[in-house]
């Protein structure tokens, strides 16, 4: 089993195929509405806009785990990334990335990317990972690393084909 083939839903709920996103690479991000990192999500649907016919694509998923700054349902959310954000890469369901209930694919990227001082455990909203196109996990990025701290690696991973 790997990366693409973890269950995953919209924020209506409908599933949704990772599978079809093999040969991409991924950012997948728990983001949340009321955190003082929220403004990343511009950030993150410039590099979507820049970088999706190179093959690359944002998966956000809303999380409410980290002091309940994403109250909202994932549609409501998804409305918000819209109205305030311009955001049109995928938001998914609304997850929980840490404990017994955290979706599958966070447990599988927190065990092939382990975080600062080899924790396991996704510290805040807006932590990061980055996908390579056969679906390996390249890198975890904190939620103050931006896109000038991805960069590099994410043109690497572009580049690989």
């Amino acid at each position: 089993m790997t990366l693409h083939d973890v269950e995953c839903r919209t924020h209506s709920g409908e599933p949704f195929n990772l599978r079809a996103l093999r040969g991409q690479v991924l950012l997948v991000v728990n983001v949340a509405s009321k955190c003082g990192f929220t403004p990343q999500l511009a950030e993150l649907e410039a590099l979507y806009r820049e970088h999706r016919e190179r093959g690359f694509t944002v998966l956000g998923f809303p999380c409410n785990q980290f002091a309940r700054q994403s109250p909202e349902s994932a549609e409501q959310f998804c409305a918000f990334g819209e109205r305030e954000f311009g955001v049109t890469f995928p938001l998914m369901e609304k997850v929980e990335v840490n404990g017994a209930k955290a979706h599958p694919l966070f447990k599988r990227l927190k065990a092939e990317a382990r975080g600062w001082m080899g924790t396991r455990a996704i510290k805040w909203n807006f932590t990061k990972f980055l996908v390579a196109r056969d679906g390996r996990v390249l890198k975890r990025y904190g939620p103050r690393d931006g896109g000038d701290a991805m960069m590099l690696d994410l043109e690497r991973a572009l580049d690989e084909s």
